[in-house]
């Protein structure tokens, strides 16, 4: 068992989610920069869809009974277990009964936490993911909460430091135009790809809202409503795009005016409030060829 001692500002368990219930009105949810997610279980030696610790700004304190390698990865922050330092982006033993302390976020906005088995909560249709917004999944963790670990594990601990890019502080998303793009200006567009767009506090799981000028609409109109992809960015009457993260709702009424490539939601999923965002136009093949799909 892990004994959650504190539970940090916002610490969720994430899995690669649940993929495929959309058309039943569940989200896929899951980690949200599901990059840095992957490679905290490869550094343990555990099956990539083994639940981890999610970690939004600031960390929590663990106990972990009977010990076990751990890997940190994300967004940059200093943590320590039994008083010794715990290096980023490697596994490390933890001795049993030592505590894990992980401290606030500094250079990004989420940090994940995989043990060498997964934590192994009940799964719920399919996942055993925390989903913010429906009460799916394990709640987020709170003191005293008993985590227990799994056997997800079917590799070695890789105990070198593995090559990881830092967190870029004003990055440039890879976007496609979207399905709604007609209802938008010319000056609408050009405005999108062409500012820099700050990340609010008011953004989540859900999504990220950004400030920035008023994108106009050629017309107004009411939409019935669509089904939304991971990096739809929906625009709602105001004129301020939302662009929707892991956990976002599956349908929406507000027109999308673009799509942000794949895999280029990783750096979304690390923009703090305050962070300034750009958007870049690209063809659908190189969205895919970015994400290393077939064109």
């Amino acid at each position: 068992m892990i004994r959650v001692r504190k539970a940090g500002l916002l610490t969720t368990v994430q899995d690669l989610g649940r993929p495929g219930l959309a058309h039943l009105g569940v989200p896929t949810a899951g980690a949200a920069d599901r990059r840095a997610f992957e490679l905290a279980n490869r550094l343990v030696g555990n099956r990539r869809d083994a639940a981890g610790l999610e970690i939004t700004l600031a960390g929590p304190e663990l106990e972990l009974e009977a010990g076990g390698w751990v890997a940190l990865t994300g967004g940059r922050v200093a943590a320590e277990a039994g008083g010794r330092p715990l290096p980023m982006d490697m596994a490390v033993r933890v001795e049993p009964g030592q505590v894990l302390r992980v401290g606030s976020v500094s250079s990004g906005l989420r940090a994940y936490l995989a043990v060498r088995g997964g934590i192994d909560v009940p799964a719920v249709l399919g996942s055993r993911s925390t989903d913010t917004l429906a009460p799916v999944g394990p709640p987020r963790l709170r003191e005293g909460t008993l985590l227990p670990v799994g056997d997800q594990a079917d590799g070695d601990p890789y105990r070198q430091v593995a090559p990881t890019p830092a967190v870029d502080p004003e990055p440039v998303l890879r976007t496609v135009r979207g399905p709604r793009d007609d209802v938008f200006t010319d000056e609408a567009l050009r405005a999108l790809i062409g500012v820099a767009w700050t990340v609010t506090s008011d953004s989540d799981r859900t999504g990220v809202r950004l400030d920035g000028p008023e994108l106009e609409r050629r017309r107004k109109l009411e939409l019935a409503s669509e089904g939304m992809v991971e990096g739809s960015l929906q625009v709602p009457p105001d004129g301020h795009p939302i662009l929707f993260l892991a956990n976002h709702p599956t349908t929406g009424g507000y027109p999308v005016i673009a799509v942000v490539a794949g895999a280029d939601l990783p750096l979304a999923a690390q923009a703090r409030p305050g962070t300034r965002l750009r958007f870049r136009f690209v063809s659908v093949a190189q969205a895919r060829e970015a994400a290393g799909a077939p064109a």
